[in-house]
């Protein structure tokens, strides 16, 4: 049997210090994506480090400037205004988003069957920062570089800038509990730009920059977020299917920003 050391920081320096760089760690947040993992023999922890004292749970502002804990569940994030809120109230069920955490959804790796990490799409639309430690302390960087080089990376907290308008559309599926086969967030920005995002539509969440750049034409963004997208099949949709709402996903949203 595998013996696990078990570390429970009490604060953010601690976890930090815990973390490491991240060779060999198990974090345990909420747990809704690793306890399942662990309770089927996917992985086998040497040294886990549980955050639930860690002190990174909370939501604070600073003018316009919101940011957010990594322990956060996403149930704390409902009442924020679109597009994080109305995502967050999308997640799984009422004990998934009281479990799910920022992080976790942050660093939540694409298993083959479904899309993960809601909420990546919504905080790429809102252009957020993460904050993050591991090898080579801590940086701060655009969720964009974060999500394409998060490997042993332990997330702190993230942070945006409150948009003028949000706008949150997805693909439902009824009594469905997993993460939302396709979703497209977009904002506008205080300076007046707007910016798209999907997920379900490529192994994170991706900037719909082609989209970006045709919205004055919702029909023609949304046809050109085709551009954009790595349309894939898996188990709760196929990439045919996908192909034909991204566009309409991508219409909606621009019409409820306009």
């Amino acid at each position: 049997m595998t013996t696990t050391e078990v570390l429970l920081p009490d604060s953010p320096d601690a976890a930090a210090e815990a973390f490491g760089d991240g060779d060999g760690v198990t974090v345990i947040g909420g747990g809704t994506i690793v306890m399942p993992l662990v309770t089927f023999g996917h992985i086998r922890p040497t040294k886990a480090v549980l955050l639930a004292n860690a002190g990174l749970r909370g939501i604070s502002l600073d003018g316009e400037t919101v940011t957010i804990g990594a322990m956060t569940p996403a149930a704390d994030l409902s009442e924020l205004d679109a597009p994080l809120g109305p995502c967050a109230s999308n997640i799984g069920d009422s004990e998934i988003r009281r479990q799910a955490t920022v992080g976790g959804n942050l660093c939540a790796a694409a298993p083959p069957e479904h899309p993960t990490g809601d909420l990546q799409g919504a905080l790429v639309a809102m252009g957020a920062t993460v904050r993050s430690t591991g090898a080579g302390g801590q940086r701060t960087e655009p969720i964009t570089e974060f999500l394409a080089d998060r490997d042993n990376r332990l997330v702190l907290d993230v942070s945006y800038e409150q948009p003028s308008a949000g706008a949150f559309e997805f693909l439902d599926r009824p009594h469905s509990h997993h993460p939302a086969p396709l979703a497209v967030s977009g904002t506008r920005m205080s300076d007046g730009s707007i910016r798209l995002a999907a997920t379900g539509a490529g192994p994170t969440a991706i900037r719909l920059s082609s989209a970006e750049a045709r919205t004055a034409d919702p029909a023609a963004a949304g046809a050109a977020a085709l551009d954009d997208a790595q349309l894939i099949d898996d188990a709760v949709s196929s990439a045919w299917y996908r192909e034909r709402i991204l566009p309409v996903l991508v219409r909606r949203v621009l019409e409820r920003l306009g």
